[in-house]
């Protein structure tokens, strides 16, 4: 990511974080199931709501240390392989992105444009590449 994308998604995130996280989870999962039914059940031992606040809350995380990517990588692969005890899977994460970004859409509606969409989009790929590599090395090991 460059400084103008890390500035986007910064600038933009904060747009997001004044709506109810309870509202951006509603958005989120209701796509994320829609267009990935099948992995429902993952979510069922935590409420949604709950679930929409832990959303929220990695979000500001991640997105307050984009200027230091590689402080936070390895957090991430351990993110990824307690996610791996949920029966989370590689391909999971193309889904989980496209509800992402289509949140973001919603959810920032004017603000969203061409150059918002690339910056969010190589934050997820980043992001998500860091997790996929984490998972994979559990299913080698």
């Amino acid at each position: 990511m460059n400084n103008h994308q890390i500035a986007l998604v910064k600038e933009t995130f904060g747009l997001v974080a004044t709506i109810p996280a309870e509202t951006v989870g509603d958005l989120f999962y209701n796509r994320l199931f829609e267009i990935t039914p099948e992995i429902r059940p993952m979510f069922e031992r935590t409420s949604l709501p709950e679930q929409s606040r832990k959303l929220i809350s990695m979000l500001a995380y991640v997105v307050g240390k984009l200027d230091n990517l590689s402080s936070i990588i390895d957090e991430v692969a351990k993110l990824a392989q307690r996610h791996v005890k949920y029966g989370v899977e590689p391909r999971h994460y193309q889904p989980v992105g496209e509800a992402l970004l289509w949140t973001l859409e919603k959810g920032l509606g004017d603000h969203w444009n061409e150059d918002v969409k690339e910056a969010w989009t190589r934050c997820y790929s980043t992001l998500s590449g860091a997790m996929i590599q984490a998972c994979e090395e559990i299913s080698v090991a």
